[in-house]
């Protein structure tokens, strides 16, 4: 279990001069790359797919995510050899979807145990049922020092539109927070500090999970009274279950876990709630799926949940019948009615 503890010894010296890599190319890491570039950080960029690198090197543009905005080319070195833009860099920053991280990342071959990995993963690895944070230190033997979460509330469209967002950056080393927060921050986008990598983590899976039951609420044509009382014991299960994993001393009503929660139940942009309405207006869940055009990490985080909780035993009625509805053929009008009689 993670220790929060300063490692000295495994913080690098020449911090101004550390090298940057961003790891996906879906809407968060293009986000993230185009907020790094502008804040003038070099950035090596893993891209898996060669046609997608080859018009974002020729056009300045991802083809597939966010592909209005205009990336700062000058400032990327895009290779679709991963461990060629890892050897390369200090700094890791993983924006791989959940359901492919494990797979790319065990394509790594080279020593990284002296680097910084940074998760902005929202969600866990199906295959081991572990966040990020864990699986960089078991098999990596990465100090948990030099790992780091990004958590939100923040969407990738709203960076791109330059909208004011906040991010939380948590690290249990101070240190290394405090330097790479700054290469976050910029005219639109404000960070934040923790060192509650475990909650945070956690927090950005559970939060798309509570998304999907808002998104099915509303196809289902809940009003605002009972999506209110939905949301507000989201935050309580939510709590229940973080610290059933690793307590410590942390608000669960600071941004990074109510405030992503409430953005990814009622936005627009949310890719979970669009397909809970869809499931709540009465959609399979295949076909809801094969509607979206990105990934729903909910889809997978709730199963993900639920194998997790069967150890902690943590009351989770919301969870329950989110997977229910998704891994059971659950109908989802009978599971919210009885799931209605659990909220207070």
């Amino acid at each position: 279990m993670i220790k929060h503890s300063e490692n000295k010894f495994k913080i690098f010296r020449l911090q101004k001069k550390w090298k940057v890599a961003v790891l996906g190319s879906g809407s968060w890491a293009t986000a993230l790359v185009k907020i790094l570039t502008e804040n003038k950080k070099k950035v090596g960029w893993y891209i898996r797919n060669n046609d997608d690198a080859l018009k974002i090197i020729k056009d300045g543009t991802n083809p597939k995510y966010l592909n209005s905005l205009k990336l700062k080319t000058k400032r990327l070195n895009i290779s679709c050899e991963i461990n060629k833009i890892v050897e390369e860099a200090d700094v890791v920053l993983v924006a791989i979807p959940s359901i492919y991280a494990y797979k790319e990342l065990n394509t790594i071959t080279i020593d990284v145990s002296e680097k910084i990995f940074v998760s902005a993963v929202k969600g866990v690895l199906p295959e081991k049922m572990q966040i990020l944070g864990d699986f960089f230190h078991d098999h990596f033997q990465i100090s948990y020092d030099q790992i780091g979460v990004i958590a939100g509330p923040c969407h990738a469209e709203e960076i791109a539109m330059e909208k004011l967002s906040y991010l939380t950056f948590s690290c249990p080393s101070t240190t290394n927070a405090k330097v790479i927060s700054k290469w976050l921050k910029c005219k639109y986008v404000r960070v934040k500090i923790s060192n509650d990598i475990t909650g945070t983590e956690y927090a950005a899976m559970l939060k798309n999970c509570y998304a999907i039951a808002a998104g099915i609420a509303q196809g289902l044509g809940y009003g605002d009274n009972f999506m209110s009382v939905l949301m507000s014991n989201s935050i309580r299960e939510m709590k229940r279950f973080i610290n059933n994993i690793y307590k410590m001393k942390r608000n669960i009503n600071n941004s990074a876990y109510l405030g992503d929660l409430l953005v990814t139940g009622y936005s627009s942009f949310s890719r979970n709630r669009k397909l809970g309405i869809m499931l709540g207006k009465g959609y399979n869940v295949q076909d809801s799926l094969l509607e979206m055009n990105m990934i729903a990490e909910g889809y997978y985080g709730s199963i993900s949940a639920f194998q997790i909780n069967q150890k902690y035993k943590s009351r989770t009625p919301i969870l329950d019948t989110v997977y229910s509805i998704m891994y059971k053929k659950s109908n989802a009008k009978k599971a919210f009615k009885k799931l209605e009689s659990k909220l207070d």
